[in-house]
């Protein structure tokens, strides 16, 4: 779609927030809100047009009163900033009504909040005007669809049907909001003068596509029963110019298409996602030139991005992979190597995020600095990174005592004194160690870096007992506390499957269940 405006539009793709989310109990409001000044700051040095914000703003559907003062302190401070338009939809995570319930009162500020799939899918098309009233962009702001949204349910339906029947519904939406914004664009082009440029077509979505990659802690709940309802990049329309996704917390693109991303997380939801370079992404339509002379091309941030990165950066727009690929803070290569690197990382005695200190952002001011991941000439489109800092240093060591003794001070040498890190220690020794917790605080006494978790995996199958009357519900997550209880009462296999089917559904409306709801 060819552009002849001689200012750029520039859109800033953001997901996964998860505000009020704790890690191991520890309370991470000073890092959401570090994140939030940052994120507030680039928006006025990118001189960024549209922030979309695609899903799960909160953890839960009750966000405590510190969570929602960040983001209604946060969307009051950007509107009064360079950027025009705030386009902000629901994830699972998300109460539909507790956000759509302001939505009234923040379309004066020029913020769009759609928290449900809405009965009229015109109203998830938004067209957004420019500060001199002329359309410049088109949104279709679709939310998280929930099941109700996109099927019905069926008495002894197979899973097969269910997922056929999910993806049916996905793809039905998803059509129908294309179509809307096509008539919309169309009618645009047939009215605004010739000088102005052409109306880009900006899809959201909150889901998971075939192959997203994930880490094992990073809280990413299935959105469907029995996980099904995984989409494919071919059910995008072309119309849709870019589509800014929301979910998944690893950076990443779909089924190796430039212009469909997942931004992933800002800050790490767990020790698994220590070792991404989070990020958020810059979406830029217009003059080439122009763009072209504000971007810092990624030869220039060495000490930021790893050679292999560079590497996968600037071979991004050769790419034609079908898996998602593309993934921050790991080589571009194809699947089946991308999980066995991660496999391997389980086995060093530190997979975290200290092997890549010295390359991840660590710099907590606000940096012009982006590095280009793809460029379409057709489109007159550029899409780019922008490092997001790390708030708060996660470690993850495992070994045998020697190694963890040795790891922790290797680490801690190269942190800075008024930085404390926080560990997951893993235990993988073959002697049983009785005070494990005491030996490991005794290590770390002194040093900037606080235990937050400590593993014991070589003992489990020889002392459990021992194990399990030192755990806490706070260790487990539901299906681990339901296999306990399986086990204890000697449940038969047999059993097992059907139980743990019923309890997975019991689970999902849990979660699913709007508690906002009426």
């Amino acid at each position: 779609m060819p552009v002849s405006t001689t200012k750029p539009l520039t859109i800033l793709h953001t997901s996964d927030w998860h505000l009020g989310r704790r890690l191991y109990g520890r309370m991470r409001y000073a890092e959401f809100e570090s994140f939030l000044d940052w994120l507030q700051d680039t928006i006025s040095l990118q001189k960024v047009d549209i922030l979309i914000v695609a899903g799960d703003i909160f953890d839960t559907m009750t966000p405590s009163n510190r969570a929602q003062a960040l983001y209604y302190g946060f969307l009051g401070k950007v509107s009064k900033s360079c950027c025009q338009h705030i386009v902000v939809v629901a994830g699972n995570h998300d109460s539909p009504t507790f956000l759509d319930a302001p939505n009234q009162v923040l379309k004066f500020l020029n913020v769009h909040v759609i928290g449900m799939a809405c009965e009229d899918l015109n109203d998830e098309v938004l067209v957004l005007n420019d500060e001199h009233d002329i359309p410049y962009c088109i949104v279709t702001a679709v939310p998280y669809l929930r099941d109700r949204d996109v099927r019905s349910s069926g008495a002894g339906e197979s899973a097969d049907s269910k997922d056929a029947n999910v993806i049916k519904g996905i793809r039905a939406h998803y059509d129908e909001v294309a179509s809307i914004a096509k008539a919309k664009q169309y009618e645009l082009t047939e009215t605004i003068e010739h000088h102005v440029h052409n109306v880009p077509i900006i899809a959201t979505g909150h889901l998971f596509a075939a192959g997203g990659s994930t880490t094992a802690d990073d809280g990413v709940r299935d959105l469907y029963v029995g996980n099904l309802g995984k989409i494919s990049a071919d059910m995008f329309d072309e119309c849709f110019d870019y589509v800014a996704l929301g979910h998944l917390h690893v950076p990443q693109r779909v089924g190796g298409r430039e212009h469909i991303r997942y931004s992933g997380s800002p800050i790490a939801m767990g020790f698994g996602e220590a070792r991404q370079q989070k990020q958020v992404l810059l979406v830029r339509f217009g003059n080439e030139k122009f763009m072209n002379d504000s971007v810092i091309n990624s030869s220039d941030l060495q000490t930021e991005v790893t050679p292999a990165e560079n590497k996968k950066t600037l071979s991004s727009t050769k790419s034609n992979n079908d898996f998602m690929d593309d993934l921050f803070g790991f080589e571009d290569t194809s699947k089946e190597e991308v999980i066995s690197l991660s496999e391997s990382e389980s086995n060093d005695p530190l997979s975290s995020n200290h092997q890549l200190l010295p390359q991840l952002t660590r710099d907590k001011n606000p940096s012009k600095d982006s590095t280009l991941l793809h460029h379409d000439t057709d489109r007159d489109m550029q899409v780019l990174s922008v490092p997001i800092p790390c708030f708060q240093s996660l470690a993850q060591v495992s070994g045998d005592m020697q190694t963890i003794e040795t790891t922790i001070h290797t680490l801690t040498q190269s942190c800075s004194s008024l930085e404390s890190t926080w560990l997951e220690v893993i235990y993988t020794g073959d002697d049983i160690v009785a005070n494990l917790r005491e030996q490991i605080e005794a290590i770390v006494d002194g040093l900037p870096c606080e235990v937050l978790k400590i593993k014991n995996l070589s003992t489990y199958d020889k002392v459990l007992n021992q194990e399990s009357a030192s755990e806490t519900l706070q260790d487990l997550n539901e299906l681990e506390v339901f296999e306990r209880c399986l086990t204890l009462n000697e449940v038969t296999d047999a059993q097992k499957l059907s139980l743990r089917d019923a309890y997975e559904q019991i689970l999902h409306a849990i979660h699913h269940t709007d508690s906002r709801a009426e």
